[in-house]
């Protein structure tokens, strides 16, 4: 089980990663797939929460809070492209301060889900 676990939550933290760094390509000019940068349920880490966090761990409170700045920090990335795509490079790169605080977020709601749930709760 917990061995289980820790593959289920490394897979989710790699998922989310991934989006930062798809996002961070993007903006910086390295062509790449929009779908799933702007729509958190195109996300592979969004398909995560919808499939595992928010129904085999929809029990803890810290899902929902995960659901809920997974798709904050989809609509600063739209922003933060519309930013780009109209001439702004700069101030949208700038952004990804903002994207990195919602980043640091979800990974703490990560850990403590994973936390609660070796502990039983």
């Amino acid at each position: 089980m917990n061995h289980d676990l820790k593959q289920d939550f490394e897979s989710a933290s790699v998922k989310h990663l991934l989006f930062k760094s798809k996002l961070r390509s993007f903006l910086y000019g390295n062509g790449t797939s929009e779908g799933p940068i702007r729509d958190p349920q195109a996300c592979i880490f969004g398909q995560w929460i919808t499939n595992r966090a928010l129904t085999d761990y929809g029990h803890l409170p810290e899902s929902r809070e995960l659901d809920r700045v997974h798709t904050q920090i989809h609509l600063e990335a739209n922003r933060l492209m519309d930013l780009h795509q109209s001439g702004h490079q700069e101030e949208a790169i700038a952004g990804l301060s903002e994207i990195n605080k919602m980043a640091n977020r979800i990974t703490e709601l990560l850990r403590t889900m994973e936390e609660k749930l070796r502990a039983g709760r």
